[in-house]
């Protein structure tokens, strides 16, 4: 039985010893900043700008791919701007993405197909372009709606280079 208490307690001695030399990493995060790269311009029927934002361009396959995930701010005069090689059935997704959005998704001759208002937050759910797009407009969740932004409507790039 001595035995046993000794092999016990020696046991608890190097679970307690082994313990307390860890180390813990820390993963460092890092905020991501938003980059003014362009000025869109939403254009009605009567040909007026009815909204301009200011927005970053992901025009490369891992910009595509990351977009605006891991950003928890935007400011309503800003958004990101999709640019594709050439226009195809989009499907857009929410994974990692902490804001609520809206996409706008965009021809090739900048026309607006289809708006999905308010897409939920690292939501893995497909979001389809309904169409051919080769551009894709997402802006903070209801400035669509605010702005009355309607398929139909035109965009107008300018850049600030």
């Amino acid at each position: 039985m001595k035995t046993k208490s000794s092999l016990l307690i020696i046991f608890f001695i190097v679970l307690i010893t082994s313990c307390q030399n860890k180390t813990i990493n820390k993963v460092k995060t890092v905020d991501i900043s938003f980059i003014k790269e362009c000025l869109v311009s939403i254009i009605n029927e009567a040909n007026d700008i009815i909204a301009s934002y200011d927005v970053e361009i992901a025009n490369t396959p891992y910009e595509r791919q990351t977009g605006l995930m891991y950003r928890d701010k935007l400011e309503k005069s800003q958004g990101m701007l999709f640019v594709f090689d050439e226009e195809a059935e989009l499907n857009f997704y929410m994974k990692n993405t902490l804001l609520p959005l809206d996409l706008i998704f965009i021809d090739k001759n900048k026309s607006i197909l289809n708006i999905f208002q308010n897409a939920s937050p690292n939501s893995i759910n497909s979001i389809p372009s309904k169409g051919n797009a080769m551009y894709v407009l997402e802006l903070l969740a209801f400035e669509t709606k605010t702005k009355a932004i309607q398929p139909g409507m035109k965009i107008q790039f300018n850049s600030y280079d």
